[in-house]
Parts: C-alpha cells; structure tokens; sequence
C-alpha cells in the first residue's frame, strides 16, 4: 500500500487498485491536515469546449431560429398559391365560356312542343374535338339536374369507358421531400381548409354548388382537394340559347400545375435557405469564437495567475481588438500589475518592518544585557532611560505601522464628501497657534475666500496629511520663523503649498523623503523621535484621493535654499 499525493489530492492505491472505505478514509483523514492549515483545494482547470460551449450552443439557436421564423413563413405561400389558383380558374371560366357558346350554337335541337334542349350525342363529340390534350374534364347537366355528358365516359357499342387520371409517378427523393414539406405546411397557421372532392356514382346537379350557380344565370368557381390532397378546380357556366339557360357546363381539372409552381417556388427558398443556414452556421461559429475562445483563454490565463507560484503567466493581450474583450483583457491586466505591485509592496514593507523593528530591538536587548551586569547606580539609570526610550520607540514604530497597513482598506471603505480645504487649513493653524511656545514660528495663511476649494475626500485623512506637513515645517523652522500655508484653485485641481525657513532638503532626497522610514531630522533632535512613515502615509492618502504631492527647496535671490516647500495637488470637487 503506497501514499500518493497529485495536484493537491491524497489518493490512496494498493495493489494498483483504488481502495474502498478504508481508502475513503485514509483521504479524508490526510486531507485533514492540509484543510486545517487553509489550503483550499484547488477547482478543475477549465478545458477547450469548442462548439460544445454554452456560449457557441446559444449564439447558433438563436441565429438558426432567427433564420428559420421568416423561412417558414415563406413556405406557407398562400397568397402565391391563391394567385395561381385565381389564374387558373379564369382561365378555366374563359375556357368554360367558349366552350358553352359552341354548345349553344350547334348542340341545341327543338322540340316538337317548342322547347329546345341538348343533343347528348352532339355535346359528346364536341367535347373529344374541343377538349382533345388538355387535360379538362368537362360534364354537361340538363336543367333538370341530370347529367347528359363527361368527356372521362366514353361511349361505345361494349358500353361505357370511365376514364381515370393516374396519380403522378414516384419521384424518389424529391417526391418524399414534396410530401415532407407539404406536412410541415399543414401545420402552419393560417392554411386554408379546402372542401373535400367527391364524386358519386350517380352524379347530378344538386352534387356540385357550382353547377347549381351556372343553372341559376350565374359562372362560380370551386376549389376543393381530393382524398391525397392534391387541389381539384372546377368553374361551371350556363349553356344558353338566346338567353335562356338550356343547362351546365362545368370544366374542372386537377391543381398540378399550381402544386408544381408552389414546389418549385419552395424549393428555391429551401436552396436559399440551405445556403443561409450554412453560412449562419459558419458565421455563429466564428463569431462564438471571436467571443467564447478569447474569454476561455482569459480564465484560463486567470487560473493559471491565481494558481501558479511564480510570475512566468500572465494575462493574454487583446487590446488591439477594441471591443468590450479588449478592455475586460486590458483590465484584467492591469489588475494582475496591480496585484503583482501589492505583493511586492506588502513584501517590502515587511522587509522594511522587520528592519526597523529589528534595530530598537537589538538596542534594547543590549541594555538589558548590560544593565543586569553594572552595579553601578548612574549607570543603571542610563542604561534603564536607554531602555525606556526603545520601549516608546518601538510602540511608536508599532503605532504608525498598524496605522499605514490598515490605510488601504479604510480608504477603500469609507465614503467621499466635500472638503473645503481652506476652512480645513484654518482650522489646523488656529489648533497651532492656540499652544504658544517659546520660540515658536509663526503662521501666514493665503486663502482666496472667493474661490471654491471644495474637494472630494476624506475630511480626517486630508487633515492627517496636512498635519503631518505643518509638523515637519515647525520641526525645521527656525526659532521665529514663519511658515506659509496658501490654498488657491487651478483649473480642475486645488493646490496647497506649506513652506518653512529651515535648511530645505537635500537635492538629491527630494523624491526619497517619501519613502517609507526614511528620517532626515535637524541636528541636535533625540533619536528615534519619529519614525519615518508619515511622509510615505500622506504620499499614499493623496494619491488615494487622486491627487499628488511634491517636495522642493525654496531659493532665495542669490539662489541659496532658503527652506523646504511641500505642494500637494487634489482634483475639484
């Protein structure tokens, strides 16, 4: 039995088999540990989809569907249909027409009593003569009702031969397609519902309301569909002598030539159709991987940042796309470079802590080495103050440490508001001028009260910061001097300068009095009095408030530095 740790899982084998409960329960009791000292385990990396992807799968349905809506619609072609059903039915009326003139003319005897009425045998020649080849069947009924002629029952000494229109032949795939799409369009709203073609064996007059109609002076049309649902088109006329309706003509014939016309039309939108579909699919595809493929690659470059131990991955670069993928690349980027910058930032403030630390430490160790060694009194009493001072040393260090590690999460907490940042100036220069001292400096305050110094911040943190600058001034003014604080509005930014009349700062120091413990104190100050952070804090609170802070020397007409300026800009409100 062997133990095997792979990618952060405990799996448990003997005899190159997985074991059971006993194995269940060797992993939960060594995942333990390793849960217990915070390691999460690691989730799945994420694998290509390809076209199995969420977003692909949506992006084809929609568009296919999108597709597809119209294309049905267009199959349905009712009103090309009624078109084509209207033209044949004239055609048929204007036929019918001809025809019953002819009957009119020649097929019509007299009585002995006066009446005139249709010759039956006449009528049947007429109709092999006019309708020879045209695919019309024509059936002539007498007023009574019966009827005296069809041109598919042929005469003859045997008797009588019913003619029957075959169905058309089978056309393999095609045939099988037409029946296919006639199903689907069934199903479409909106189809007409045609009467059903019947034909009795016996038929008369009253079988047809068309024939009724050319009876009664009238030429109707019907359109009905026989038992395999192919249209049957019928138009009955008058046949009449001088005006007087001696009987019905109706011609009627099948609706293959609308059938094949409505056919053809489906068939060209359904090569239309396939072409479409076809390059839907093909654009869903590349559009999908224009968007699903580089997001894949965005988390997976995510994972492999949040789960690797070093610096060798790192986001993809899709900003030269310039969509909504190249900014989210563009951010997450920025983001990682952000990280990356905390994390070297934490480490080195933790390096610069364990430094400074350290040295109060290493200082206090040895006092209280030698103090338990020295019998004499004086010495004790100095060794004991030396103590003393790295005990407040130390609390200071600890003090102003907490305070710039927890400045970032309170600057992302709290809420912004207006500050007026001259009434914020005099209020910390009537603080100073309110504890007099000897020697003390003197204040000069120039703020324009007609200008608006609204900024949006932080009213206690702004003010953090511009204690911390008039103390450094009043640390270095000379006994007597003045500082000067001004406030004055430029442009889209608030600029306050605080200047003193001490030594300046040294030329090549100007940028790192802005680090963090860096001390550059006046001679004869007790060491260890500050401890090199509140300049590197009001550094941070200003550029968390999107501002800057700058240090430069003042120079006087001969171009000697005649003290130190502090200039800090912040954005308007």
């Amino acid at each position: 039995m062997s133990l095997e740790s792979q990618s952060g899982r405990v799996l448990l084998r003997q005899n190159g088999k997985a074991g059971g409960a006993s194995g269940a329960a060797s992993d939960k009791s060594s995942d333990a540990p390793r849960l217990a000292e915070g390691a999460a385990p690691r989730p799945a990396r994420r694998r290509p989809r390809g076209w199995r992807s969420p977003l692909t799968r949506r992006i084809l349905t929609i568009n296919v569907l999108v597709l597809l809506i119209p294309v049905l619609g267009l199959m349905h072609l009712d009103q090309y249909r009624d078109s084509l059903i209207a033209a044949e039915i004239d055609s048929l009326r204007i036929q019918a027409r001809a025809f019953s003139l002819s009957l009119g003319s020649t097929a019509v005897v007299a009585t002995q009593v006066g009446d005139e009425r249709l010759l039956p045998e006449v009528t049947r020649n007429l109709m092999r003569v006019l309708l020879v080849d045209t695919g019309v069947r024509a059936r002539i009924f007498a007023r009574s009702g019966e009827i005296l002629a069809d041109s598919f029952v042929l005469g003859g000494p045997g008797g009588q031969v019913h003619i029957q229109a075959l169905p058309p032949q089978g056309e393999g795939g095609l045939g099988l397609l037409r029946r296919l799409l006639n199903f689907v369009v069934q199903w479409i709203p909106g189809k007409d519902n045609f009467p059903i073609y019947q034909e009795a064996r016996e038929q008369k007059a009253a079988d047809y309301r068309e024939v009724l109609g050319a009876l009664g002076g009238q030429s109707p049309g019907m359109v009905r569909v026989d038992r395999q649902g192919r249209l049957v088109l019928s138009v009955a006329v008058p046949v009449q002598r001088y005006r007087q309706v001696l009987g019905a003509l109706m011609l009627s014939k099948d609706g293959a030539v609308v059938d094949a016309a409505v056919d053809d039309r489906r068939r060209d939108i359904l090569i239309v159709c396939g072409v479409a579909f076809g390059v839907t699919v093909l654009l869903s595809f590349y559009l999908a991987g224009t968007i699903a493929r580089p997001i894949r690659r965005l988390a997976l470059a995510a994972d492999q940042v949040r789960s690797g131990k070093g610096r060798q991955f790192e986001i993809p670069d899709f900003t030269r796309r310039g969509d909504e993928i190249g900014d989210l690349s563009d951010a997450l980027r920025a983001m990682t470079d952000a990280l990356w910058a905390r994390l070297d930032a934490i480490e080195a403030f933790a390096a610069d802590v364990a430094h400074e630390i350290k040295n109060p430490l290493t200082s206090l160790r040895s006092a209280v080495e030698t103090v338990a060694r020295v019998e004499d009194p004086e010495q004790q009493k100095k060794l004991m103050s030396i103590i003393l001072d790295d005990v407040h040393r130390l609390d200071r260090l600890i003090s102003d440490i907490s305070d710039a590690s927890r400045l970032d999460a309170e600057l992302s907490r709290a809420e912004t508001e207006a500050v007026d940042v001259g009434d914020l100036l005099r209020a910390l220069v009537a603080v100073q001028e309110a504890v007099e001292r000897q020697g003390a400096p003197r204040f000069a305050l120039d703020v324009l009260d007609h200008q608006d110094l609204s900024v949006p911040g932080i009213e206690g943190r702004l003010g953090q910061v511009f204690r911390n600058l008039i103390s450094n001034a009043v640390t270095f003014s000379p006994p007597g001097g003045t500082i000067r604080l001004a406030a004055q509005r430029q442009g889209d930014e608030v600029v306050v300068s605080i200047s003193d009349e001490g030594p300046g700062i040294p030329e090549a120091k100007l940028e790192a009095v802005f680090q963090r413990f860096y001390t550059e104190r006046p001679a004869g100050e007790k060491f260890g009095t500050h401890s090199g952070l509140g300049l590197s804090i009001s550094q941070q609170i200003v550029e968390a408030h999107g501002g800057t802070i700058k240090a430069e020397n003042r120079h006087g007409p001969d171009g000697e530095v005649c003290g130190a300026c502090f200039v800090v800009r912040l954005p308007a409100d």
